[in-house]
């Protein structure tokens, strides 16, 4: 990990308001969520949290079963944080967790970071014919 920036697993450490304030007001993917979404989802998800000393300057949560399957979402650097390659570290930290290991698939929906998912052998699905979804945007 970068000099002074750590990444951290304990959901005790979370910025609950930093994670919703981001997600509701910069994030395309779920504008104005509200918080009790929000902590529900952190609650069922295993999260991931990158702190500049104490405070949280980034997030990301994979939604799993630890045995088949994991769907990554809701990553975000603070502005004031990129460049520095905290999404490249947080990734990496994320594809080498050990409950994340032997999983038959990991996917991700993604407008704008296809280069950064692609280093970690994200690829467009094979065969989207078979791939299915409910709504894929919802106003809040």
């Amino acid at each position: 990990m970068l000099e002074d920036y750590t990444i951290s697993t304990d959901k005790a450490k979370l910025n609950i308001d930093l994670i919703h304030q981001f997600l509701s007001k910069e994030a395309y993917w779920c504008p104005n969520i509200p918080i009790t979404i929000v902590q529900q989802s952190i609650e069922n998800s295993l999260c991931f949290g990158v702190y500049w000393g104490d405070q949280q300057v980034g997030f990301a949560r994979v939604v799993t079963d630890q045995a088949t399957f994991g769907y990554l979402a809701d990553v975000f650097i603070l502005p004031e944080h990129r460049g520095k390659g905290l999404s490249k570290q947080l990734v990496a930290f994320i594809m080498a967790y050990p409950a994340l290991q032997g999983l038959r698939r990991m996917m991700l929906v993604t407008r704008d970071a296809h280069g950064l998912y692609e280093q970690f052998g994200f690829q467009p699905i094979a065969n989207p014919e078979n791939t299915m979804s409910t709504k894929t945007f919802t106003s809040y």
